[in-house]
């Protein structure tokens, strides 16, 4: 397990000759595990100052290391923000807005709650970049997974307008799970992708929680992750939508069934897909695919993004959580065990760290993406 980010970069180097400013960022939900992993992230980034901690009421107006019941993480608490005071997210809401760039926001709140707050804060022209679901089916927030639809952030311009703002905007990024299959299907899309089956084997990290915290799931498989399954379905669609009229429009295809189960890993997703397709490659032209494909955070040299998306591991045993999740400073995607299949065309493993790649990670490498292209300004 990482402590953070070890960033070779100096806070006022560009990216890709885009001149950069350091941006002022609060943290919503500063005080669950997602949000101590934006903690851990953002301590010495090189681009983002982390100036404003928020939570719920209970936790406002405590210092940050009294507000925390639990720490989770294996790595201790960064020290530049165990005496800053928690704000009341929803209380203080003007407060933060008018004293920062924009937020991240990983609150546990009902989703209607989420929504209401994170719309309250764009309209208050505060950016929003969120690790929660209540908006990835708003059809003018655009969910990137930035190597595969950055073009989406162009749907921004439109939802400004619906909610009269000059900057603030929401934008998420897509479910943990997905970034353990979605990225390795991406490149062989141009195959034409028929259909596809993953199941998921998702870490107790997922849902929040630790061993210390989750001892029924020790010696166990929980075969049912609330919502999970329909989200790793449909997020795929959107993602693979096209921006049209101010809105995103789903992709009708490839069909994509799933099944989620939890077990006992402290954190890494992985997947095992089955994929069918309309033009079946050969095996090399596959891996060549994956070995091939990189996206706008890799020619944009942003700070956070892994120098190679996706690593293919050789040998029957990879991936694998341990060995494996921290690649690339946990922001990879890796592949194993490609091979045919007798009832689909080709099945494979895929895995990748959900907290980092799938969470608080992505949300920051998006951050990253809006920042290179102006979206922050």
């Amino acid at each position: 397990m990482l402590a953070s980010f070890k960033f070779d970069f100096m806070p006022d180097v560009p990216a890709h000759g885009v001149s950069m400013k350091k941006f002022n960022v609060g943290v919503i939900g500063a005080t669950g595990m997602v949000g101590q992993r934006f903690l851990t992230l953002l301590e010495n980034h090189p681009w983002f100052n982390v100036t404003c901690l928020a939570a719920s009421k209970n936790s406002a107006g405590k210092k940050y290391k009294d507000a925390i019941k639990l720490w989770q993480l294996s790595e201790p608490m960064p020290e530049r923000f165990a005496d800053m005071v928690v704000l009341d997210a929803a209380a203080d809401m003007r407060r933060i807005a008018s004293s920062v760039d924009f937020c991240f926001c990983a609150v546990n709140m009902p989703k209607e709650d989420i929504r209401a707050l994170e719309e309250a804060y764009a309209r208050a022209d505060c950016p929003i970049v969120s690790n929660n679901s209540a908006h990835r089916f708003t059809d003018d927030v655009p969910m990137v997974i930035p190597e595969i639809n950055a073009d989406h952030l162009e749907v921004i311009e439109a939802q400004r307008k619906r909610l009269g703002t000059k900057r603030g905007f929401i934008a998420v990024k897509s479910n943990c799970s997905l970034q353990s299959y979605v990225p390795l299907l991406h490149p062989l899309k141009k195959f034409g992708i028929i259909s596809a089956a993953v199941c998921t084997y998702q870490a107790i990290s997922g849902a929040g929680k630790t061993f210390e915290t989750m001892p029924e799931i020790v010696d166990n498989v929980i075969p049912y992750i609330g919502g999970e399954e329909e989200k790793s379905e449909n997020e795929p669609l959107k993602i693979w939508g096209r921006v049209e009229n101010g809105k995103i429009i789903c992709a009708k295809s490839p069909v994509i069934t799933a099944q989620c189960l939890r077990v006992p890993v402290s954190d890494g997703h992985m997947a095992a897909a089955f994929v069918k397709f309309k033009h079946k490659p050969a095996k090399e032209e596959i891996l060549k695919a994956w070995r091939e494909y990189s996206g706008e955070p890799q020619s944009l040299a942003l700070p956070s993004a892994p120098a190679q998306f996706i690593h293919y591991l050789d040998g029957n045993d990879r991936p694998q959580p341990k060995l494996d999740r921290s690649t690339e400073n946990g922001m990879a995607v890796c592949a194993g065990r490609l091979r045919e299949d007798n009832l689909f065309d080709y099945k494979f493993i895929g895995f990748s760290h959900n907290t980092l790649r799938g969470a608080a990670g992505g949300a920051v490498l998006l951050a990253e993406l809006l920042a290179a292209k102006g979206y922050l300004d």
